[in-house]
């Protein structure tokens, strides 16, 4: 039976001619077996939250929903292994319960492991790396039949390949991850100035373990996020911290986009609105809880990342064309850090990079904005986020990511039958 498929993001929108969930790794190769038998596409889809047509295919849709859990945990070498279908919310909640945490995360919780190290994604922190970095080894079932491991010392290649693979070599099933012991963080979010938060951006990312700011579209003034370990007593704001979450900074935030989305004349005093009405407090707790918010409001993204030496003078740019340009935006943009790695089509490949992301409330027009603002960011050497919104070609890929060619190689020698590739991947690889 066909089953139509929507994202989160609604970016897309599909019908695959079934959705499979395997609970073990013979099924996981069963299923590519019947693919390569009956010359069909497989895909796997984690939570939805790619904004990118990674998931599409019309005809196998594989969901580890039902494989979830961890698997093993060596809590005095530091190290977990974990079913790649498990939801960060419920990882970081079962590493807790073991006295565990993952070093850093990004901003939300729901997607699934394998969703969100496939497609590059990350937090922020001078010393932190997309969460790819924290891969150990992966197990993946190979389209030829094979389930093997691989790591650092195992057919690197490969390893180098899987870490960010956009589920393009086969399907992984397991991820060993390096964990740290439980820590607390201290989260202070306060108003702040434009020009600070971009002139100290050096200084704010080396007296804080993650930082990141957002500008508000329009006007002078950002949200700062300043984030510190601590061992002080936890402080999560209790009931009135639910309820601002809730009504004020979901709720009530989409009830003012649907109104700037039916009114044209609103975005400018929304977005200053919003500026004078971000949270402003310090609360503490265990980093799982501090890291992810809570996200009612459905938009449209792109991000991209520049290298860090070229970061003030692509945002400035940025902020210059939207103010002359006038684009009908309330949304803030997002800028954070991250560190330079050595995974194979990591965005943040050989170099420290800032990712600046760019949103559009849904229902509203976002093309030229977000066509223009990319442009920018091809002129500074931009990379985009694989699950985020970008419109990259191949040969655009193979000029900003100095291995994207031999990853391609890799893939055609793990998938020759070319199962894994929907007509996305198809156009990029």
């Amino acid at each position: 039976m066909s089953i139509r498929i929507q994202n989160w993001g609604r970016s897309l929108d599909f019908t695959a001619s079934q959705v499979l969930y395997p609970t073990t790794e013979e099924e996981v190769l069963r299923i590519l077996s019947n693919a390569t038998y009956n010359h069909k596409t497989v895909r796997t889809i984690g939570s939805g939250h790619s904004w990118t047509g990674l998931i599409a295919t019309p005809d196998m849709l594989v969901s580890l929903d039902h494989w979830q859990g961890i698997i093993s945990v060596d809590a005095q070498k530091n190290w977990v292994e974990v079913k790649s279908g498990t939801k960060l919310l419920k990882l970081g909640n079962d590493l807790w319960n073991l006295g565990l945490a993952m070093e850093n995360l990004g901003d939300i919780d729901v997607q699934s492991i394998a969703g969100a190290l496939n497609t590059g994604t990350h937090g922020t922190g001078k010393h932190f790396g997309t969460l790819a970095t924290q891969i150990i080894s992966i197990t993946i079932a190979l389209p030829t039949g094979e389930l093997v491991e691989v790591s650092e010392t195992n057919n690197r290649d490969l390893f180098k390949a899987a870490q960010i693979s956009l589920g393009a070599l086969g399907i992984i099933t397991r991820y060993k991850l390096k964990v740290v012991k439980a820590f607390k963080l201290e989260y202070t979010s306060k108003l702040g100035k434009v020009r600070d938060a971009i002139d100290n951006f050096d200084k704010y990312n080396n007296e804080y373990r993650n930082y990141e700011f957002y500008w508000f579209p329009y006007t002078e003034e950002v949200q700062l996020k300043l984030v510190s370990e601590t061992i002080k007593p936890i402080q999560d704001g209790g009931f009135m911290r639910d309820f601002d979450d809730i009504v004020i900074e979901n709720m009530g935030y989409k009830l003012l986009s649907e109104w700037s989305r039916t009114h044209p004349k609103f975005y400018k005093p929304f977005s200053k609105f919003s500026a004078r009405g971000v949270p402003k407090g310090t609360w503490r707790n265990y980093s799982n809880k501090i890291f992810a918010t809570k996200r009612w409001v459905r938009f449209k993204e792109m991000e991209y990342n520049v290298p860090r030496p070229r970061f003030e003078e692509c945002i400035q740019e940025i902020m210059d064309t939207i103010h002359r340009r006038d684009f009908r935006v309330h949304m803030p943009l997002e800028i954070r850090y991250v560190k330079s790695d050595d995974i194979m089509i990591s965005p943040a490949n050989g170099r420290d990079a800032v990712y600046m992301a760019v949103h559009q409330y849904l229902g509203m027009d976002y093309e030229e904005y977000f066509k223009t603002i990319e442009s920018i960011f091809w002129k500074y050497e931009g990379r985009p986020h694989f699950g985020k919104m970008n419109t990259m070609t191949k040969d655009q890929f193979l000029q900003v990511h100095p291995n994207w060619q031999k990853f391609s190689n890799i893939q055609r020698e793990c998938d020759p039958k070319g199962i894994m590739l929907n007509d996305y991947l198809k156009s990029i690889l």
